[in-house]
């Protein structure tokens, strides 16, 4: 008898390692993995940071670039039917649509379409505005980034404060506007955002917060309060939208990505599941509101969790344990690498117990994050890993689980 038919629809980091791991406990199933783009599974991370800095400089030649993005894996060829360079833009009953108008039949789908970049809803220079989500993005964007340019980055969040700082290595003048007070205000919290928003000062950005763009004309962008930000390229990074309405009618709650359980199962429905991004789920180590983590550690543990999910319901069993993910991200800036464990935009307070935030940059920092008197988070500024590692078995010592839901 052979095994369940699987349809994973996203072939990046969250697919690939869903199919990794499906293949592993359940050698007969059937799997069929399905990608938008052309390439095949790649890492999205350094598109912002050494990606974007080699193909602007020419120190690697684009195929060389993508050489070192390319994702490893331990997957055969025979294992799964890689379907790449086709949307899915449906559900059926007996499986998904594809943008080919193809069918692909399975028992099983699993959502791990990940995210697309929000973008600025007014028209003017359509030819020089940008946003970075894909390699060919990165190419796009990449051979705009010549030195002496002025570039205007709307958005403060990781990926525009990562972009600033690749640009001002390549020698371009970089004007960063968001509407909050602090780059990367709501994943770091007041201070540790300050600090941060100095370091990109002293590095030659020019930071303009509390305002936002609302309108462009010829070369120029214009803000709320009337300032005209002369510019000859435009980054839109004001975050993502989960890529699910390919998931209408199918019951799921798709209110902000997909709502699952600690099995990974998407609420509503009982033979699909999500991973990744688009996954919104309860942790139990913080509390049991379901929730979107766009943190890279994320579709390596929901892909194992949907896996076994899997594995144990065809067998008519459930998984054994609570789903508790620690959620880790990290940040390369100016040579500085800004680490993350647990939730620390839970956080009430925020204390420093090694170094001097006003040192960020030239010295080690490391800050607590804390709710309720409950540790959330460790975040490490240029820290030694095996202090935070110290530091990150804490969050989860700090308090009694709460009940899954």
């Amino acid at each position: 008898m052979s095994g369940p038919s699987i349809i994973i629809v996203g072939a990046s980091l969250a697919g690939l390692r869903t199919a990794e791991a499906i293949v592993a406990l359940r050698p007969d199933a059937r799997v069929t993995l399905v990608g938008a783009e052309s390439h095949p599974p790649y890492n999205r991370p350094p598109l912002s940071k050494e990606a974007i800095q080699a193909l602007a400089d020419g120190s690697a030649p684009p195929d060389a670039v993508f050489e070192k993005l390319l994702l490893r894996s331990r997957l055969n060829p025979e294992d799964v039917n890689l379907r790449l360079g086709r949307a899915v833009t449906g559900v059926e009953s007996d499986g998904v649509r594809l943008s080919d108008g193809s069918l692909v039949r399975g028992e099983w789908i699993i959502a791990a379409t990940g995210l697309r970049p929000r973008r600025l809803p007014i028209p003017g220079m359509e030819s020089v505005r940008h946003v970075l989500r894909s390699f060919d993005d990165a190419q796009g964007l990449a051979a705009e980034l010549q030195p002496g340019k002025r570039l205007l980055i709307v958005g403060a969040g990781f990926i525009g404060c990562e972009i600033a700082a690749t640009a001002r290595k390549l020698g371009l003048s970089v004007t960063l506007v968001d509407p909050t007070p602090q780059p990367m205000l709501k994943a770091l919290g007041a201070r540790v955002a300050a600090a941060m928003a100095q370091l990109h000062r002293a590095n030659g950005v020019h930071l303009i917060l509390g305002r936002f763009v609302e309108s462009f004309t010829d070369g120029s962008a214009i803000l709320d309060d009337g300032q005209r930000i002369e510019t000859d390229l435009v980054v839109e990074a004001m975050g993502s939208r989960p890529n699910t309405e390919w998931l209408s009618g199918t019951g799921a709650d798709l209110e902000d990505g997909v709502l699952v359980d600690g099995r990974m199962v998407a609420a509503g429905t009982e033979n699909l599941l999500a991973v990744g991004d688009v996954a919104r789920f309860p942790n139990p180590i913080f509390d049991t509101v379901p929730r979107r983590v766009e943190h890279w550690s994320i579709p390596g543990v929901t892909a194992k969790r949907a896996a076994e999910s899997i594995a144990a319901l065809t067998d008519g069993k459930e998984p054994d344990a609570a789903f508790a993910p620690m959620p880790s991200f990290w940040s390369d800036q100016y040579g500085m690498r800004l680490q993350a464990f647990g939730a620390p935009t839970l956080a009430e307070t925020q204390t420093v117990i090694e170094g001097d935030l006003s040192r960020v940059g030239t010295e080690p920092v490391i800050v607590e994050y804390a709710r309720d008197d409950r540790i959330v988070g460790i975040v490490g500024l240029g820290a030694n890993p095996a202090s935070l590692a110290k530091h990150r078995s804490r969050i989860a010592d700090a308090s009694t689980p709460f009940a899954a839901v």
